[in-house]
C-alpha cells in the first residue's frame, strides 16, 4: 500500500467517524439544521473520496461492481494496515 492509497483511506476514515458523530447528534436534535448541513456535506465528500479511492485502488466493499477474479480480499487487511505515513 502506497502513501497515496494510505492518505485517502485515512482521510475516508475521519470522514466517515465524522459522519457517525453527526448522525447520532441527529438522533437527538433532529431539527438542528446546522448539524444536518454539516451531516450532509461530510456524506458527500465521503462518497466523493470512496469514488476516487475505489477508481484508483479498487472496491473498499463487497458492495459494489467487481471484475473477475473477484479483487475485493485482494489488499491488506484493516488490521495489517501501518498507518505510520
Amino acid at each position: 500500500m502506497d502513501r497515496e492509497q494510505k492518505l485517502l483511506l485515512k482521510e475516508m476514515m475521519e470522514i466517515g467517524f465524522a459522519l457517525v458523530e453527526t448522525n447520532l447528534y441527529l438522533d437527538t436534535h433532529p431539527t438542528d439544521e446546522r448539524a444536518l448541513r454539516l451531516h450532509n456535506s461530510y456524506s458527500q465528500k465521503y462518497s466523493e473520496l470512496k469514488s476516487l479511492y475505489e477508481a484508483r485502488y479498487g472496491l473498499l466493499t463487497f458492495m459494489g461492481m467487481s471484475g473477475c477474479p473477484w479483487s475485493y480480499i485482494n489488499g491488506p487487511w484493516p488490521w495489517e494496515i501501518n498507518f505510520d505515513i
